[in-house]
Order: C-alpha cells, then structure tokens, then sequence
C-alpha cells in the first residue's frame, strides 16, 4: 500500500508501506493492507508509525490533522 505524509510546506514522506500506526483522536489504531475506507482526525500532538519491507520503524511527530484511507491508498495531512 502506499502513504504520503504532506504538510503545508512540504512532502514528508512518499513511499510504499507494510503498517502504519497513527495518533487517532478517539484513539491510535494501525492500518495494514486492505484496511476499510477511513477518514480520521489525528491528536494535536502525537506520532505517525510506519513500517517498510525490511527497513526498521520510521516516526513522524505530527501536530494534528487528518488521515483518509482508500482502496490501499493512505494520505495524511499534517501542520507540521
């Protein structure tokens, strides 16, 4: 599945993943391949999780936002 992490500034991160872990407001979930249509707000303060084939965890600290999942396509909008 792919993720892109943007902010108003810039693009954080572009790649292909295996999990991803977010900071949801009505509390942290992960999302993996084939994960249900979502769109959630992500807390003021709080980090992004995400996991490559064979790479270790990458963390992204993250000020609030939104995450929209759909059909293994996952994007993240961010203030920082």
């Amino acid at each position: 599945m792919t993720l892109e992490i943007l902010t108003p500034e810039k693009s954080l991160f572009e790649g292909e993943v295996t999990s991803v872990k977010v900071p949801g407001t009505e509390g942290g979930f992960e999302i993996l391949n084939n994960h249900a249509p979502i769109i959630a707000t992500l807390i003021p303060k709080g980090e992004v999780r995400l996991m490559q084939v064979g790479q270790k965890e990458q963390v992204f600290p993250v000020k609030g936002g939104v995450v929209e999942v759909l059909r293994n396509r996952i994007v993240i909008l961010t203030e920082a």
